[in-house]
């Protein structure tokens, strides 16, 4: 469970693909106490040039295998459940 921090638009010349940063701030350091730094996960869905729902600010659930990417752990083409949205002024 996280929230989208970003998401990343492919050109329509490049192959389509929809990415977001998901970022985990729930997590805390082994001791209990103080929040560690925010986990970060690359998600991609292949073939896609938008998801439904999948914005900046929204918190979502995701479910599918982990793999990593440029450093970065990653999910690709994952089950996603949208928890709550931002709200819009």
């Amino acid at each position: 469970m996280g929230f989208v921090e970003s998401v990343t638009y492919q050109p329509a010349s490049e192959q389509p693909f929809f990415s977001a940063i998901v970022v985990d701030t729930q997590q805390r350091s082994a001791g209990g106490g103080r929040p560690a730094a925010a986990a970060r996960l690359l998600v991609i869905w292949l073939g896609r040039r938008r998801v439904p729902g999948i914005e900046a600010g929204v918190e979502v659930r995701l479910d599918g295998m982990v793999t990593v990417r440029d450093g970065l752990p990653a999910m690709f083409n994952p089950r996603y459940e949208i928890l709550s949205r931002q709200e819009h002024l």
